[in-house]
C-alpha cells in the first residue's frame, strides 16, 4: 500500500524541489495528481477484475514491480511531459493495491480480525507519506530529488522480491452475483470517496507548497508537515478501522470522520494568520479524513459477495481516484492566483460533501435493517 501511493506524496513533499528543478508551475504540479489517479480511476474495474480472476499474490508483485518503474522514470524526468506520463503509469499500482489487498485478508484474516488488520494495512499509505516527506526529502536535500525518487524506486524492486517469496499462494477463484443491497451501497460509497478523496489530494499536494509559499518554512521543514499527516494518517486509519469492525459501527462513522474533518480544512484557513496552527490541521486531516477512506474499506469487506471482493473495492477506489484527478487542478487554480485560503474553503467543502452523502447512506441503511 505505502508503495502504491508513494509517488502521490513524494510530488507533494518534494513538490517545491521539483517545481523550481523541471521550471514547472504549480498548476502542473497538481495536474501530475490529475494523471496519475485519473489512470488510477479509468484502470480501477479492470484491475479489481484481473484480481479477481489471477488473485492477489500476483498482482501484488506486478504491483510493486510497475511501482518501481514508474519511480524510475519519474526521477528520470527531463520536463512536464515526460513527468506526466511516468505519473500515469503510476496509476496502475494504485489501481491494484486496494482490491489485491482486501482479497488477501479476506483469504487469510479470520472474520473478528478484519477490522484491525484492514486498519493496519490502509494505514500503509500513510507510512508512504511519512517516509516521502522525512527520510526521503531529508536524502533530496543532500542528493537532489532525483536520487531521493530513484531510492523509492530500487526498494520497491526489493519489496517485490520479497512478497514473491513471502504472500501465501492464490486460492482458486470464486464467482458470485452481487447483492442488491451490495450494490447499493458500493455506489453510495464511491460518491462519498470522490469527494473525500478531492479534499486529500489537494491537502497532500499543496501543503508543503503551502508551508514554503505562506507559513515561511523551508523544504525541509515543509516536507515534515506532510510526513505528520502521515503518522496522524497511520493512527487514524488503525484505531478508527479497530473499531468499525464491531458490529453496527462502521456504517455510521465514514460520514462522521469526514464531516469532523471540515474543521481540519477551516483550521488551515486559519493558518494563514496563526502559522502553528498548520500543524495541528495536518494532524487532524490525518486522523479524520484520511481515515475515512480505511473506514470506507472496511464497509467493502464486511459487505462483498463472495468472489467479488477484489471488483467491489476498485469501484469504491475508483471514485477515491477520480477524486485526487479532480481536486488538486482546482486547488491549483486558487494556489496560482496565491488564494491558498480559499483554497483550504473549498477543501472544507469536498469534506462536507462527503459527510453528507455518508450520512445520508446511513440513515438509509439503518432504516432498510430495521424494515427486515
Amino acid at each position: 500500500m505505502a508503495f502504491s501511493m508513494m509517488q502521490l506524496f513524494l510530488l507533494g513533499a518534494l513538490g517545491p524541489r521539483i517545481v523550481d528543478g523541471l521550471g514547472i508551475s504549480p498548476t502542473v504540479l497538481g495536474l501530475t495528481t490529475t494523471v496519475g489517479f485519473g489512470a488510477a480511476a479509468v484502470l480501477s474495474p479492470l484491475g479489481g477484475q484481473l484480481v479477481d480472476r489471477i488473485g492477489p499474490r500476483r498482482c501484488l508483485v506486478g504491483l510493486l514491480l510497475v511501482s518501481a518503474l514508474a519511480l524510475a522514470l519519474i526521477g528520470a524526468a527531463p520536463g512536464a511531459g515526460f513527468l506526466l506520463a511516468a505519473v500515469a503509469l503510476g496509476g496502475v499500482p494504485q489501481a491494484l493495491a486496494n482490491p489485491a489487498t482486501n482479497k488477501a485478508i479476506l483469504a487469510t484474516v479470520p472474520l473478528e480480525r478484519r477490522g484491525a488488520v484492514t486498519g493496519t494495512k490502509q494505514s500503509g499509505v500513510q507510512l508512504g507519506a511519512f517516509v516521502a516527506g522525512l527520510p526521503l526529502a531529508a536524502l533530496a536535500a543532500a542528493t537532489g530529488w532525483r536520487g531521493a525518487v530513484w531510492t523509492a524506486a530500487g526498494a520497491a524492486v526489493l519489496a517485490a522480491v520479497w512478497a514473491a517469496r513471502a504472500l501465501p499462494a492464490d486460492p482458486p477463484p470464486k464467482t458470485a452475483p452481487a447483492a442488491r443491497a451490495a450494490r447499493g451501497m458500493i455506489a453510495w460509497l464511491a460518491v462519498f470517496s470522490l469527494f473525500l478523496g478531492c479534499g486529500i489530494a489537494s491537502v497532500n499536494t499543496y501543503l508543503a507548497l503551502y508551508g514554503t509559499r505562506r507559513l515561511g518554512l523551508g523544504p525541509t521543514a515543509a516536507g515534515a508537515l506532510v510526513a505528520v499527516l502521515g503518522v496522524a494518517g497511520i493512527a487514524g486509519r488503525m484505531g478508527w478501522s479497530r473499531l468499525a469492525g464491531r458490529p453496527g459501527r462502521a456504517r455510521w462513522l465514514p460520514g462522521s470522520l469526514a464531516t469532523g474533518a471540515v474543521g481540519a480544512a477551516l483550521l488551515l484557513a486559519v493558518s494563514s494568520y496563526a502559522h502553528a496552527v498548520a500543524w495541528f490541521a495536518a494532524i487532524a486531516v490525518g486522523l479524520l479524513a484520511v481515515a475515512a477512506n480505511a473506514v470506507s474499506m472496511v464497509l467493502v469487506m464486511q459487505r462483498a459477495a463472495p468472489g467479488r471482493a477484489g471488483q467491489d473495492s476498485a469501484l469504491v477506489s475508483a471514485g477515491f481516484f477520480a477524486g485526487f484527478a479532480l481536486g488538486p487542478p482546482l486547488f491549483g487554480l486558487l494556489a496560482d492566483a496565491g488564494q491558498y485560503g480559499a483554497g483550504w474553503l473549498l477543501v472544507a467543502g469536498e469534506f462536507a460533501g462527503a459527510g453528507a452523502v455518508a450520512l445520508m447512506w446511513a440513515a438509509r441503511d439503518r432504516r432498510s435493517a430495521l424494515r427486515r
